[in-house]
């Protein structure tokens, strides 16, 4: 897998991958100006967050939830 989290200073746009695996959907949350990708299994692969500097609370659910994924696969 790549950098899990990837930010764009120009655009101040951050991804966050969660895991690998294909986007077949994503869920928009307008309010807060982010989406979150969706895999086939109906799980999150990833967080697109616009507006990154205004939003960090969306930074930190994010990677709170790559870090329990990080800990379920290394158990």
């Amino acid at each position: 897998m790549n950098e899990p989290v990837y930010y764009d200073k120009a655009t101040d746009s951050m991804y966050v991958t969660l895991r690998e695996g294909r986007v077949v959907d994503n869920i928009v949350h307008d309010d807060r100006d982010f989406v979150i990708d969706i895999g086939e299994d109906g799980e999150p692969v990833g967080y697109n967050i616009q507006h990154a500097s205004e939003h960090p609370d969306v930074i930190v659910e994010a990677l709170q939830i790559l870090q329990r994924g990080s800990r379920m696969a290394a158990e």
